[in-house]
């Protein structure tokens, strides 16, 4: 799975203002919801669920929310930078400023688990955090996504 047929260019927000994880991860839902059409407080609850078994903050300012909703009909990505890092409870303690959300149908299985092994896979390599925060603008963060989705990256 590539990480632009996960993430299109109309799941980016590029300027999150967020003051905590919580506000964070409720833009993250709206946007779930606008991608899904599932109820922006369910796919919140989901996420926070999560958040309670442990933080998806992976370090390096980066988190990856997620998790599984019943019924869904596939797999959905987004990105968000947000304008100021907030604590995540990450586990390296350093806030975090870049996220992707991943939701995924209860039954996704090994899909999901490779949707999140993609994301950590592009966020780890040379120089993508550091252009995902110097990007102007929302085009030129799904450019990025895009190139660093691509096989030769892998």
């Amino acid at each position: 799975m590539d990480l632009s047929d996960l993430i299109g260019s109309q799941s980016i927000l590029p300027a999150v203002k967020a003051t905590s994880k919580r506000q964070a991860i409720q833009e993250l839902a709206g946007k779930g919801k606008e991608l899904t059409g599932r109820k922006e407080r369910e796919i919140f609850d989901v996420l926070m669920e999560r958040e309670r078994l442990g933080s998806t903050g992976i370090g390096s300012g980066i988190a990856i929310p997620h998790g599984k909703i019943a019924g869904l009909d596939g797999i959905y990505g987004a990105f968000a930078r947000l304008s100021r890092p907030v604590d995540f409870d990450a586990i390296d303690n350093q806030p975090v400023d870049l996220m992707f959300l991943l939701l995924a149908p209860e039954d996704s299985g090994a899909d999901h688990l490779k949707a999140l092994a993609r994301i950590a896979r592009i966020v780890r390599e040379n120089g993508v955090p550091e252009r995902l925060r110097e990007a102007s603008d929302a085009t030129s963060l799904h450019r990025i996504l895009s190139e660093g989705a691509t096989p030769s990256a892998a």
